[in-house]
């Protein structure tokens, strides 16, 4: 009888090594020869986030920190493959951005979840200077 590689997620160690072991065959240059092996585990992790609703306690900008955090990542490394600039990331993760359609659908793509985990609403952080009424304001030509 042949023992399974992998199972029904049933743990979060378990699902963290899946998520891990997803990581991994897909950095390593040979992606075509584990296409089945990470459909599947794309699979399992699905349905682990499905049934215990992981992402619900985050907002999507917190959620996209853990996921860095997770992946050991830095925001040059999401500007990187979002191909966006790293200005526009920090924007994103201090929250005076709002990621769009394009950014929420790299950003599941590469951490390989649902989409609505990203595209969920959250409030911007309005800029720490507004202008005074009657202030005056100098433009040189």
């Amino acid at each position: 009888m042949e023992i399974l590689k992998y199972k029904v997620i049933k743990t979060r160690e378990q699902y963290d090594d899946y998520c891990r072991e997803l990581e991994r065959l897909d950095n390593s240059g040979d992606a075509d020869k584990f296409v089945d092996e990470a459909e599947l585990l794309t699979l399992l992790i699905e349905a682990y986030d499905a049934e215990r609703n992981t992402f619900s306690d985050y907002n999507p900008i917190e959620l996209l920190q853990s996921l860095m955090a997770d992946h050991q990542l830095k925001a040059r490394d999401i500007a990187s493959i979002l191909n966006v600039s790293k200005g526009y990331v920090s924007d994103i993760l201090h929250y005076k951005k709002g990621m769009s359609k394009e950014i929420i659908r790299k950003l599941a793509d590469h951490f390989r979840v649902n989409q609505k985990a990203f595209n969920r609403p959250y409030s911007l952080k309005l800029p720490t200077r507004l202008m005074v009424p009657n202030e005056q304001i100098s433009i040189h030509a």
